[in-house]
């Protein structure tokens, strides 16, 4: 990619910067009561690890909690907001016309965007999840290796780009349908309950969990969270990468041919 083309991404994401940062106070609000749900998490596996009176299948009361910190930042780094409306509306309003005459990359344009509303969500939403973190300060246990740490980016970067190619491709089915609000809630639903965000994945039936391993929704959230918890070790860690790997590639392919499908379908249309 030319240096002139990066420029254009660039201002893309300087744009996007801007018009993101407005809604700050927005991002933050939104950050600070979405960790309420967090004092319900704790009350229920005290109740269960006091009913139990020992570990289960590796987590203890600590473990548990600092789990679900742990899930909290990364959903908050890696996840979209109203980035899958935000698309609909360019297709259904048909504002994506001025970008079909402009020698740009739409899924470039909105990653631009993407990235930018991230950045902004995070520098908001940092304050809040750090002071949770200074709470629960006692459960925080550090990876012991430089290599975890890496690989931990690694796998919350490509997490990234899983989510967002996912919620594009959702956005494209507005070309051909004109809500896709089930849609999208019914895809989100199996992302919560299967990505870890209600319990962790391996706490699941072993059969359940060698099923759930070879689905994108399981590299969305729990991977990463995992593997800076150094419970993903070794091979399993690395078939895992793999993995993760593979549906990022694939999600992209699905993006980029649900755009081009989409977009003979809309000229047919609109013609």
């Amino acid at each position: 990619m030319s240096a002139t083309r990066i420029d254009k991404y660039v201002s893309v994401f300087n744009i996007g910067l801007q018009n993101t940062f407005v809604y700050r106070w927005n991002y933050f609000l939104r950050a600070a009561f979405g960790l309420i749900p967090l004092a319900g998490t704790v009350f229920l596996w005290s109740a269960v690890f006091k009913e139990r009176g020992g570990a289960l299948h590796g987590y203890d009361y600590g473990s548990m909690i600092y789990y679900y910190l742990l899930m909290i930042l990364v959903s908050n780094l890696v996840t979209p907001t109203e980035d899958e409306w935000q698309i609909a509306a360019d297709i259904r309003e048909g504002q994506i016309n001025a970008l079909l005459t402009k020698p740009m990359s739409y899924l470039a344009y909105r990653f631009s965007i993407f990235c930018s509303g991230r950045l902004v969500y995070t520098f908001v939403t940092l304050p809040p999840i750090a002071l949770i973190f200074l709470y629960f300060h006692s459960y925080v246990a550090l990876p012991h290796g430089p290599l975890t740490y890496f690989l931990a980016i690694v796998s919350t970067l490509m997490a990234a780009f899983i989510q967002f190619f996912i919620t594009y491709s959702l956005a494209m089915m507005a070309f051909w349908i004109l809500e896709i609000t089930t849609i999208v809630f019914i895809v989100y639903s199996f992302e919560y309950f299967l990505g870890g965000q209600m319990f962790p994945i391996d706490i699941m039936p072993a059969g359940i969990q060698a099923a759930l391993k070879w689905m994108p929704f399981y590299y969305e959230l729990f991977c990463p969270v995992a593997i800076f918890q150094e419970r993903l070790k070794g091979a399993e860690l690395w078939q895992a990468l793999a993995i993760q790997t593979g549906w990022l590639f694939l999600t992209w392919a699905v993006a980029r041919t649900m755009w081009h499908r989409g977009l003979r379908h809309y000229q047919a249309v609109g013609g």
